[in-house]
């Protein structure tokens, strides 16, 4: 039996390499107006926080500083450029199709601070959606990471309370030790099937 009673996966650079489509698509939406960073950059200051801390940051950061709210009115069409280039392709590695797959004692969540538009649509096009009891959004809590509330909204959802939290920001971890719970770093989507199915041994 495992010691666990739910696994809650975070969905951009855990189930999703989604990171690298997120990055440029800001790019292309902060470039006119007079905008850059690199990835490693965006990597180190935008992985994990709320995309609205991302675009306060870049507008301080900006030479003279940019207006924050200017910048926010873009959000809609970074989205509309994100969803369709993850939709043309989803980024998520058949071995994570494959460990889902293999995961059925356990209840499973999604808990993202993205919106449900950018993420479900892209579960439901993997195949992956009807696998995961349920799915926290960013605009399910007041506090998104790395508050505990969204991993506490989940775990409250599916009923439980020994759950692993997979995560692979600094900020998602945090939410899930706040939460009291395990968690389980995960270095890159490509390593999340190893990585878990190394975690939890043998079946």
């Amino acid at each position: 039996m495992s010691r666990y009673d739910a696994i809650l996966f975070d969905f951009d650079g855990v189930l999703a390499d989604s990171e690298p489509i997120h990055y440029e698509c800001w790019i292309e939406i902060l470039r006119p107006f007079g905008l850059t960073m690199t990835y490693e950059w965006y990597c180190q200051r935008c992985i994990g926080v709320s995309d609205r801390r991302m675009i306060e940051v870049l507008a301080s950061l900006a030479n003279p500083p940019a207006d924050a709210e200017e910048l926010y009115a873009q959000y809609p069409a970074k989205k509309a450029i994100f969803r369709q280039r993850m939709l043309a392709a989803p980024p998520i590695f058949p071995s994570t199709l494959d460990l889902i797959g293999e995961l059925k004692g356990h209840k499973l969540a999604v808990v993202t601070s993205s919106g449900e538009s950018e993420v479900a649509p892209i579960l439901e096009q993997a195949g992956l959606l009807h696998r995961f009891e349920t799915c926290v959004f960013g605009g399910d809590v007041e506090r998104l990471k790395p508050a505990p509330d969204p991993y506490l909204l989940a775990a409250r959802r599916l009923g439980v309370t020994r759950p692993l939290v997979v995560e692979d920001s600094e900020a998602g971890l945090a939410s899930g030790r706040a939460a009291g719970f395990e968690t389980l770093h995960i270095p890159t989507p490509a390593a999340l099937a190893a990585t878990v199915r190394a975690h939890l041994g043998p079946a």
